[in-house]
């Protein structure tokens, strides 16, 4: 379903096409894509990205469409200039473990520790000694199908974006309570199947427990 189709389906079950209506249906898909892509994590969701860790500044910037991390690793640690494939991964901690093992951002070194310092940025532990090569592998918040027109949502799970987007048009509507509480149920119940699929059959074992893992199916 692209989203000519999806916003033909969202007046054909509301039975609407007014004009306010009509221009508030990319915000009723957006809201469902928000809460779609923060409750599954899915493959397509993933981005790979590479930079350079600063000299003496214990800080690394966060890719502006940032959802969660699933593994930063510094590239080739013996040769920092250099991009052969040599990687240290590093372990997920929380901001206070670094700031108490190293207490001191002057102690320099391979950074082996990251967390989640801010919504802008990592913080590293031990601060980078020089400069290195990072790999981020991360989930991303995919373009919307209201402004790419199609999504990996809409083209394999288009009901759970459909009933999504009905929620919220209904209570913009302000419709009948037992009807937003059918369309919610269908909601829930297309994100629990989409949540299936992201969280046990597109699942492998992975080298960090670093994410979600449903082990039902």
């Amino acid at each position: 379903m692209n989203y000519t189709q999806l916003q033909t389906a969202i007046q054909q079950y509301t039975e609407n096409t007014e004009s306010t209506f009509v221009s508030n249906i990319p915000n009723f898909v957006i809201d469902a894509e928000n809460i779609i892509n923060n409750t599954v994590q899915l493959p397509a969701f993933r981005k790979n990205v590479t930079g350079e860790t600063t000299q003496d500044f214990q800080y690394l910037n966060i890719p502006s469409d940032f959802l969660s991390v699933f593994s930063i690793a510094v590239m080739d640690i013996n040769n920092p200039t250099s991009m052969v494939n040599n990687y240290r991964y590093l372990l997920n901690k929380d901001v206070n473990y670094i700031r108490e093992a190293f207490p001191f951002p002057g102690v320099t070194g391979v950074p082996q520790y990251y967390a989640l310092f801010s919504n802008n940025s990592f913080i590293l532990g031990p601060t980078p000694d020089q400069c290195y090569h990072i790999e981020l592998h991360y989930f991303a918040y995919p373009p919307s199908i209201t402004v790419a027109g199609t999504s990996w949502v809409g083209t394999n799970f288009p009901n759970v974006l459909l009933w999504g987007s009905l929620v919220n048009a209904y209570i913009y509507m302000k419709g009948e309570p037992d009807l937003i509480q059918t369309y919610q149920q269908k909601f829930e119940e297309a994100l629990a199947r989409l949540k299936q699929l992201a969280d046990s059959k597109d699942r492998e074992d992975a080298y960090r427990t670093v994410q979600v893992r449903d082990k039902t199916v």
